[in-house]
């Protein structure tokens, strides 16, 4: 038996390319074609928006709390978030939750550990690389990491705003990733952290010159692991 994994979501892209990888890379575990039992519900992205600009967190914990209780109530064992902005609300969320949950800042760190990175570049929207989110899991593994400066935590921003969530890949757009990429390595970086769902259908480590840390697809393992453990 495997445990009906909960997927609360918040941007369609994310969600969509955890739920996919989920699917596709299950079957290596458990034979052609099969997969754990998967259930996901989301609220509008624009429900959340303006609670990020306000900096809402309990409004956050509140809607990402409404998915979860649905998903308990058809049955989900434990739940995924594939947003890694509004992980912001899940110290609030953990503590009203009727199922436990996988926290992919520290899915991401572990692995990052794992390979043996000294130091991570973080990437993402405004709100979570401004936020505790990322630093609070890499500390913990013992771990340092560079924030994008403010130009570019803007124009990063703006591109998965009014791009990647609508599943739009701008060449341009994709050569200033590769160019904070850079920077960061520059300024002493052995890997990069994709900590916006959406950002590996832009980047990966075939056009990154560091290694990148795919939020999306290992939360998505992660989930894999405790579903069929």
């Amino acid at each position: 038996m495997t445990k009906h994994i909960g997927i609360v979501a918040c941007s369609a892209e994310g969600a969509a390319l955890c739920y996919r990888t989920i699917c596709a890379e299950s079957a290596a575990v458990l034979g052609a074609h099969r997969h754990p039992e998967i259930s996901m519900h989301t609220f509008a992205l624009a429900d959340y928006v303006p609670l990020l600009n306000d900096g809402n967190l309990q409004g956050v914990a509140e809607l990402m709390l409404g998915s979860v209780r649905k998903l308990a109530v058809i049955g989900a064992d434990f739940a995924i978030c594939p947003d890694n902005t509004i992980h912001r609300a899940m110290t609030l969320v953990q503590a009203s939750s009727p199922i436990p949950w996988l926290h992919i800042a520290d899915v991401v760190a572990r692995e990052a550990q794992t390979h043996g990175f000294r130091k991570l570049g973080l990437t993402g929207t405004k709100w979570l690389v401004e936020s505790e989110v990322y630093p609070e899991a890499l500390r913990k593994c013992g771990l340092e990491f560079e924030r994008p400066d403010q130009a570019d935590r803007t124009e990063i921003n703006r591109i998965i705003m009014d791009e990647l969530v609508y599943g739009r890949i701008e060449p341009g757009s994709t050569r200033f990733f590769q160019a904070v990429i850079g920077r960061m390595q520059a300024r002493g970086c052995d890997g990069v952290v994709l900590g916006c769902t959406e950002i590996p259908l832009m980047i990966s480590d075939t056009n990154s010159v560091l290694p990148v840390l795919d939020s999306t697809r290992l939360l998505a393992r992660a989930a894999i692991r405790h579903a069929t453990a």
